[in-house]
């Protein structure tokens, strides 16, 4: 299974990053069928999300996101393109970093 992990870091605070977060959360469910839940913390609120053949992990805290994915046997074989997209989503949720 492939892993992919995408990591980035934002001066949005930890309630800003919760509302970027909160907004990749519907788009993973709206756009790509993921089931979310999210596990808020104190200092690093967890999110796993899981749909056939990809399941992963969203860390968020006042100063990056952490992003860990595993991809099925079928999926693996659109690893790059399936990082890409998420690389380019989640910057563009995210906004030019200061």
């Amino acid at each position: 299974m492939p892993d992919l992990r995408i990591e980035r870091e934002h001066t949005l605070g930890l309630d800003g990053a919760r509302l970027v977060a909160d907004r990749w959360r519907e788009q993973a469910e709206q756009d790509w069928g993921m089931t979310c839940s999210l596990e808020p913390g104190e200092a690093v609120d967890r999110m796993r999300f899981e749909r056939s053949g990809v399941s992963g992990e969203l860390s968020v805290s006042a100063s990056r996101f952490d992003m860990q994915i595993k991809l099925g046997f079928l999926l693996g074989a659109y690893s790059s393109k399936i990082e890409e997209k998420i690389q380019a989503n989640l910057d563009a949720l995210l906004g030019p970093v200061v």
